[in-house]
């Protein structure tokens, strides 16, 4: 299913300047629009200098801890679960970083759910991977019979289950046990599913020819303007799936004047600590996209300010969850580390603003216009 997400550029209408009542048309501000001839450059640096590092990033990550699953399986011991523990780390990190891309063939064959399956609003997934570990479900611990099962079962959701979750002691007790092999059947499958994204976006006339050559005879995006809207639909989309999905469930910041109780088991990463980091990982992404790819070049002249703005929230969410490092139960409690969700919040609303109206606006997304994000 096609996902449409509706740029609400009409209500920038109303803060444009209006052209004066009288007859010097020279004092009428130049009309916005996209300065196409960037384009192509701007694409071709968003896929070769951030996508494709991302997906290589994350393949010899998910191969060091497939590495790492299997020796805790054969050796296990503190030192062997401590490797394992890391390199997931890194992995988060990683995904983190290049899963705001919910475009292409990460959104084919349930690869971004595979991959992470999140929010579980109803622990699904969590009753599921319970239910593997109870009943010793052998065909979960080969990731070619576990790509068989539901996505909750096998992807990152699931390995920091096994890896903290209850009953995870034993994967230091028992050499080649089953939560270990299952674990190490997760650390296959994520391995599996980032060198598919990665050989994707590495073919030469595959996705990333159709990103780098928008035009009449491209399939994807038939001119420069379909190709923007596309790169700065991920940014849109982007800000939009962390506050909604990250963010809000787990702490909505200030209701009715009172700052919100939370909901601290619904924050991502929870039992690994990695809430805070992943998100630091998310943000910090999204700038790095939008200055690496140099979407400055899409506007006409006389809009830096709006890039300004957007790397100056983008840049303050990112310094304030570095700062935040009490888990989350006791950073919702802590009244400074509540002070700057409250503001990490407030500057997610207001870079979507940016990015939504403001940037929209610039390169001549006119109201009404939506752009797709994703299956």
């Amino acid at each position: 299913m096609r996902h449409r997400h509706i740029l609400l550029l009409g209500l920038s209408l109303a803060f444009l300047p209006l052209p004066a009542m009288a007859d010097d048309e020279e004092a009428v501000a130049p009309r916005a629009g996209l300065k196409q001839e960037a384009v192509a450059e701007v694409m071709r640096k968003a896929v070769d200098d951030f996508i494709r590092p991302g997906y290589r990033d994350l393949l010899e990550g998910t191969e060091t801890l497939a590495e790492a699953a299997h020796m805790l399986c054969e050796k296990p011991s503190d030192e062997t679960l401590g490797d394992v523990q890391m390199s997931f780390d890194e992995v988060i990190q990683q995904w983190s970083t290049i899963e705001i891309v919910r475009v292409g063939p990460v959104i084919e064959g349930n690869r971004f759910e595979r991959f992470l399956f999140f929010p579980d609003r109803k622990s699904t997934g969590l009753k599921q991977v319970q239910r593997i570990l109870a009943t010793n479900d052998e065909t979960a611990t080969s990731a070619d019979s576990l790509k068989g099962k539901s996505v909750a079962a096998q992807g990152l959701g699931a390995l920091e289950y096994v890896l903290y979750g209850t009953g995870a002691d034993v994967l230091t007790a028992e050499k080649n046990g089953f939560r270990c092999r299952y674990g190490a059947a997760i650390a296959d499958n994520l391995k599996a599913v980032a060198g598919e994204l990665h050989a994707e976006w590495e073919k030469p006339d595959g996705i990333q020819s159709a990103w780098k050559n928008p035009g009449p005879d491209n399939p994807v995006y038939r001119d420069g303007k379909e190709a923007a809207t596309e790169l700065l639909g991920i940014l849109v989309h982007g800000v939009e799936a962390i506050r909604d999905q990250r963010l809000r469930p787990f702490y909505a910041g200030i209701i009715k004047g009172e700052p919100d109780k939370g909901h601290p088991k619904m924050a991502i990463y929870w039992r690994s600590g990695n809430t805070m980091p992943a998100l630091s990982a998310n943000f910090a992404a999204l700038q790095t996209l939008f200055d690496t790819a140099g979407m400055k070049a899409l506007l006409p002249d006389g809009k830096a300010d709006v890039v300004t703005a957007v790397n100056y929230l983008l840049q303050a969410i990112v310094d304030d969850l570095d700062e935040i490092d009490l888990p989350v139960e006791e950073a919702i409690a802590n009244d400074e580390q509540r002070g700057r969700l409250n503001r990490i919040l407030q500057n997610t609303n207001d870079v979507l603003q940016r990015l939504n109206l403001d940037f929209g606006a610039a390169i001549g997304l006119s109201s009404g216009f939506s752009f797709a994000d994703g299956d």
